[in-house]
């Protein structure tokens, strides 16, 4: 019966480390996801904002272009006049 004790202990014991590994292993990996996720969303977020201001930028170009036309076509036809 001692011998039969001190087997189920052991096995108690040996159960309790593995449950307490996996636990952690998970809890770790949970953790680097969120992690991994955050930087995703982050770098995600940057290359939105970049694109966004790229596509600002050739926006403002254009309305300057067609502004600087628009003047020059003016000046034409005060010269005329």
């Amino acid at each position: 019966m001692a011998s039969f004790k001190k087997s189920y202990e052991g096995l108690k014991g040996t159960t309790h480390s593995a449950a307490k590994g996996v636990t952690e292993t998970t809890v770790q990996a949970a953790q680097d996801a969120v992690q991994q996720v955050a930087e995703s969303s982050k770098e995600t977020t940057t290359t939105a904002a970049q694109e966004a201001s790229r596509q600002t930028q050739a926006a403002i170009g254009k309305v300057a272009d067609k502004a600087t036309d628009t003047i020059k076509e003016f000046g034409q036809k005060l010269e005329t006049k």
